[in-house]
């Protein structure tokens, strides 16, 4: 049997890229445990998710905490209590200090729903509508010291319509966050990652150089 990757998804809203980790293991997609969620809010439905699987949850409200660094310390202190290798944020609306970076060093994933480095930050799906892009997607990286900078481990690629809305985009990007992230960490639980610099080397990647994608589609 393969090494259960020991983890900790931390959440602040509804948790659906949550639930999606949660069933990758349950269909033994990915080698991985949730030993803890963990959100800033009591009333993230995403604890409500994890209650239904038995996965242990904590709640720590960040507005009792005198500063950032001391909130993201008691965080630390709780994940290592739990024996927690990989750190998943999973919606956690909180920008991490250097404590925590350096605590847990390539050793936290993110997902953000845009072809990073473009659109970083917050309201994507409706800044990349509004650019014109005709190619969106969501990215995987890991976490450094800068907003939406660190280095990439996986990205998928959605294509973007004249008659799209936010929400229409949104809700597309988001089918592909659920796919993506649960192979990430499991890229991570089978040791192939490999972080140079700015990039992440997965071992054992095939290139397909004839792959292309074009929007609008090439007359036949």
């Amino acid at each position: 049997m393969a090494r259960q990757l020991p983890i900790g998804v931390l959440i602040s809203g509804a948790g659906t890229n949550l639930q999606a980790i949660i069933d990758a293991i349950e269909a033994k997609h990915l080698d991985a445990a949730i030993k803890l969620v963990l959100s800033n809010k009591a009333d993230a439905y995403g604890l409500v998710r994890a209650k239904n699987h038995r996965i242990a949850t904590e709640i720590l409200d960040h507005r009792k905490y005198a500063s950032r660094e001391t909130y993201d310390q008691a965080v630390i202190d709780l994940l290592r209590a739990h024996g927690v290798e990989l750190v998943v944020l999973a919606g956690f609306m909180r920008l991490l200090s250097p404590v925590f970076v350096k605590a847990y060093s390539n050793r936290i994933m993110n997902i953000h729903p845009a072809l990073l480095p473009s659109f970083p930050g917050l309201h994507v799906q409706k800044k990349a509508v509004e650019y014109g892009v005709r190619f969106s997607g969501c990215t995987v990286h890991f976490v450094n010291d800068e907003c939406d900078e660190g280095p990439i481990i996986i990205q998928a690629v959605v294509p973007v319509f004249a008659d799209d809305t936010e929400e229409k985009l949104a809700a597309r990007i988001l089918k592909e966050e659920h796919r993506i992230y649960p192979r990430a960490i499991q890229l991570y639980a089978e040791g192939r990652l490999q972080v140079d610099g700015r990039r992440v080397i997965v071992a054992g990647s095939a290139n397909d150089e004839n792959a292309a994608l074009i929007q609008p589609p090439l007359d036949e």
